[in-house]
């Protein structure tokens, strides 16, 4: 290898180990709900698609295999799932928010990236949305 093309490996930056954490997520959760500003969206569920990725931070405590030492999918697709069919919502962004608020709720997730996805709201559109990205202070 020619001194041209040598690659020096000393970047200007300090470089540090982040916290030990790993990724839940929930793809394509389906729900129909009433979503939207217009007055049929109102009176008439329509289906959403979302998709939550969360990093959540490594427990000290040892996990056990147990349910309770974990955030759980499951718990959280319900919320979500119980609070989109109780109430209606104006704008996606309006319900990514929400989405975000119940996950950032587990003390251990520390970000949250939520994608909404209305698969009926345009003609010749696979979906249309909105996909936000949320963390703690």
């Amino acid at each position: 290898m020619s001194k041209a093309n040598t690659v020096k490996l000393h970047p200007p930056f300090q470089m540090t180990q982040p916290e030990q954490s790993h990724k839940v997520f929930i793809k394509d959760l389906l729900i129909d709900m009433l979503i939207g500003v217009y007055a049929h969206e109102k009176s008439t569920p329509q289906p959403v698609r979302l998709s939550i990725e969360m990093t959540v931070n490594d427990s000290h405590v040892p996990l056990g295999d147990d349910y309770h030492n974990v955030v759980c999918y499951d718990t959280i697709a319900s919320a979500v799932k119980n609070m989109a069919e109780q109430e209606h919502v104006n704008l996606v962004e309006t319900l990514a928010e929400k989405v975000a608020m119940i996950c950032l709720n587990y003390e251990r997730v520390s970000l949250v990236r939520v994608t909404v996805e209305k698969l009926n709201a345009i003609e010749n559109t696979a979906s249309v949305g909105v996909e936000i990205l949320r963390g703690r202070q």
